[in-house]
């Protein structure tokens, strides 16, 4: 009965990571850049989230606001965010310096927002955790013995139609169409009418609501938040990311729940001080066995979305 709960726990968790490695996989998968600032926007929203809900707005606008809508808050904060981030990474130094940017510079200058925003945040609100007011009632089912807590239940929902609705837009729309174009050939994207600088932003938009969702669904269930907290969840769902295929986003998906089922077990067999060993040799055997991942293939971009 316990090695079940913990096996629920896991999927719990694992929705957390499945998020974010989306996230990761839509810049990698679309545009071959690693988003280092994917970590960042996941911690806005909780900080951003917990600051509103005890102090309110910025420069006195507000007083403390309900934490739905500071969550709220935060995830706008996040796209805003990301699109600053696109706008600096990519439109500007594309413009300015051409090919010569790919991929190094906004992959380096990408690390350069994650530095600034996360000590910002540091300098705003310390380096302690802070407790979010999330529900205040017991919201935690028994079924037969086991327990799962209904925040959680809700967060695998919402993972679950996050992907299926990512999959339905990129396979069935003309936006969509236009990022697998990309992802497939940039320059004959563009020969054939793909509008670059219209579709590209849509892949940072999409990662700051991905990032900022789980965020806020990370705060919700484990009413706790810091500077920091995005950094554990980030270096996980790349591990997710990798071992499930780079650019694969149903891939994402089962690497993010492997990570999770693989952190949850150790913590049970093992205890919490070996995961890091666990969850990054079970990436480096991946990467021995399947370079590509488990549904990836060898060219980024290509056929994967």
């Amino acid at each position: 009965m316990l090695l079940l709960q913990q096996i629920i726990n896991s999927v719990m968790l694992g929705s957390v990571y499945v998020t974010v490695a989306v996230a990761f996989t839509l810049t990698i998968g679309i545009l071959n850049f690693l988003n280092f600032t994917i970590p960042t926007l996941f911690m806005l929203t909780g900080m951003t989230g917990w600051a509103i809900a005890y102090w309110g707005l910025p420069m006195g606008l507000s007083g403390p606001l309900p934490w739905p809508v500071a969550l709220v808050i935060g995830i706008l904060v996040a796209v805003l965010a990301s699109l600053v981030v696109e706008r600096f990474t990519f439109r500007y130094l594309k413009t300015r310096y051409g090919d010569s940017t790919e991929h190094a510079i906004p992959l380096v200058s990408s690390l350069g927002f994650l530095l600034v925003l996360e000590n910002l945040v540091q300098i705003g609100y310390g380096n302690d955790s802070q407790r979010f007011p999330g529900p205040d009632a017991d919201l935690t089912l028994n079924i037969g013995g086991l327990f799962v807590r209904i925040p959680q239940l809700v967060s695998l929902l919402v993972t679950v139609a996050i992907v299926v609705g990512l999959t339905l837009l990129l396979k069935r729309s003309r936006i969509g169409r236009g990022l697998r174009a990309i992802a497939e050939n940039p320059d004959a994207a563009n020969i054939l009418g793909v509008d670059t600088a219209r579709v590209v932003p849509v892949v940072f938009m999409l990662t700051g609501l991905l990032c900022g969702l789980a965020g806020a669904l990370f705060a919700v269930n484990y009413g706790e938040v810091s500077p920091f907290m995005g950094e554990d969840i980030g270096t996980k769902a790349i591990a997710g990311m990798v071992i499930g295929g780079l650019g694969s986003i149903w891939g994402a998906v089962l690497g993010g729940l492997v990570v999770g089922l693989l952190e949850m077990m150790t913590v049970h067999f093992f205890g919490a001080d070996t995961v890091q060993v666990v969850v990054w040799g079970a990436l480096l055997l991946t990467l021995i066995a399947y370079p590509q991942g488990l549904f990836g293939h060898n060219s980024i971009g290509k056929g994967k979305l």
